[in-house]
C-alpha cells in the first residue's frame, strides 16, 4: 500500500474530455509524507450505523485513520466536478471508500466542521443518500470520506450504454432508480427545521446524474447532499505553455444535460434538476424534448429500452412528470410529495 503514495496516476483522456491539466490528485501531495512531522487524524462519524462501511465491520479502522494513511490508500481519480474530485481509497482491511476533495472551500475551518457534521448527522439517517463517514480540514487539503459504490454513477451507466455499446438499462431498473432518487429528495425536502443557522437542510442544491450512485440491486443513492454549501464551483484554468504564456483554451465540448441545471439553492430548483435527470434516464436528447406531449410523434423509438406497450406507457407517464418538473415557472412545478404520488400510480 505504501508504494501507491509514491506513484502519480496517469490516465489518457477519453473522447470528449478536456486536455487541460486537472487539479492534483491527493497522490501528488508527497511532501506531506516526506515532510509532515505531525500527522493529522480524520474526524469520523460514529453514528452512521446503516452505511456500507459499518456493515463491513471496519468502523474502527476509519476512526483511527490519518491524512498520511489516506494518501497511501488512494488508488486513483474516479470522477471530477466543479466542486472538486473524487478518488477511490482502499483501506488495509480491504474496505473501499470514496474521498471527495474540494477545490476551494467556501467557509473557514470551524464553520466547515459544523456544517459537515450537521449534514452527515441528517443525511446518514436516510438509506437513499450516500453516507458521509469522515472528513479532514487541513491547510492545503480538505476532503470528506463517503461510502463507495462499485457500479459507479447513473451518468456512467447511461453514457457507457450509449457510447460503448453496452446493454442498455432495462426499464424496470430505470424506474427503480427514479423511485430511489425521489425518496432521497423527499427526505431532504421534509427536513424540519429547514435550516440550521446559515445551513439549509431542506435543499440538496446539486442534483444531477453524476451525483446518483447506483447499487448492485439497482437502487440508487443521491450523493453530495449539502456539499454546495461547503465549497465553491471552480472551473479549470488553462495551463501555461513552454514560453510562459497562457495557452489557448481548447474548443469546449458539446453542451451536456448537466449544463442546463438550475443553480439556485431552493426546493423548486431541486425539482427542476430532478426533471433533467428524468429526461436523461428516459434517453431523450435535448433536441428531441419539447414542452409538449407531441414528443412521441417526433421519434417512435424514443423509449427503445422498453419491452412492450405497457412499459412504453409507464415511461411516457414519467416523461409527463419530467416535463412538469422543468416548467419555467417555479411555482408551477410539482412538489416532491406529488411526484412520489404520481410515481406510485404508474
Amino acid at each position: 500500500m505504501l508504494s501507491r503514495a509514491f506513484v502519480k496516476p496517469k490516465r489518457s483522456p477519453q473522447a470528449g474530455e478536456s486536455t487541460l491539466p486537472s487539479p492534483a490528485s491527493i497522490f501528488e501531495y508527497e511532501d506531506f509524507i516526506f515532510g509532515l512531522l505531525d500527522d493529522i487524524p480524520l474526524i469520523s462519524f460514529n453514528d452512521n450505523k446503516n452505511s456500507n462501511y459499518y456493515n463491513n465491520n471496519s468502523n474502527s479502522e476509519l476512526a483511527q485513520m490519518t491524512l498520511r494513511q489516506v494518501l497511501r490508500a488512494s488508488v486513483g481519480v474516479i470522477g471530477e466536478s466543479p466542486l472538486g474530485m473524487t478518488e477511490k481509497m482502499v483501506l488495509l482491511g480491504g474496505k473501499i471508500c470514496a474521498v471527495k476533495r474540494f477545490r476551494r472551500v467556501a467557509v473557514r475551518k470551524r464553520e466547515f466542521g459544523r456544517r459537515i457534521e450537521r449534514v452527515a448527522h441528517v443525511g446518514n439517517q436516510c438509506e437513499y443518500l450516500v453516507h458521509v463517514l469522515a472528513y479532514l480540514y487541513a491547510k492545503r487539503i480538505k476532503f470528506v470520506v463517503c461510502d463507495y459504490y462499485p457500479m459507479g454513477s447513473l451518468a456512467d451507466l447511461l453514457s457507457g450504454a450509449r457510447e460503448q455499446g453496452h446493454t442498455a438499462l432495462e426499464w424496470k431498473h430505470r424506474f427503480k432508480i427514479i423511485q430511489s432518487i425521489a425518496k432521497a429528495i423527499s427526505f431532504i425536502h421534509s427536513q424540519n427545521p429547514p435550516s440550521d443557522k446559515n445551513l439549509q437542510l431542506n435543499v440538496h442544491g446539486n442534483i444531477k446524474s453524476s451525483n446518483v450512485m447506483v447499487n448492485i440491486d439497482f437502487t440508487a443513492r443521491l450523493s453530495d447532499y449539502g456539499f454546495v454549501q461547503l465549497a465553491d464551483h471552480v472551473a479549470s484554468a488553462p495551463a501555461d505553455d513552454d514560453t510562459g504564456q497562457q495557452a489557448e483554451p481548447p474548443i469546449p465540448p458539446p453542451p451536456q444535460p448537466e449544463q442546463v441545471l438550475e443553480t439556485t439553492l431552493s426546493r423548486e430548483s431541486d425539482i427542476y434538476n430532478f426533471g433533467v435527470v428524468l429526461i436523461e434516464i428516459l434517453g431523450c436528447p435535448n433536441n428531441k424534448v419539447v414542452e409538449s406531449r407531441k414528443v412521441k410523434k417526433i421519434d417512435d423509438r424514443l423509449f427503445e429500452f422498453c419491452r412492450g406497450r405497457s412499459e412504453e406507457k409507464q415511461a411516457s407517464r414519467v416523461l409527463d412528470i419530467a416535463l412538469s418538473c422543468r416548467n419555467s415557472l417555479s411555482d408551477a412545478r410539482p412538489t416532491i410529495q406529488q411526484i412520489i404520488s404520481y410515481l406510485g400510480n404508474i
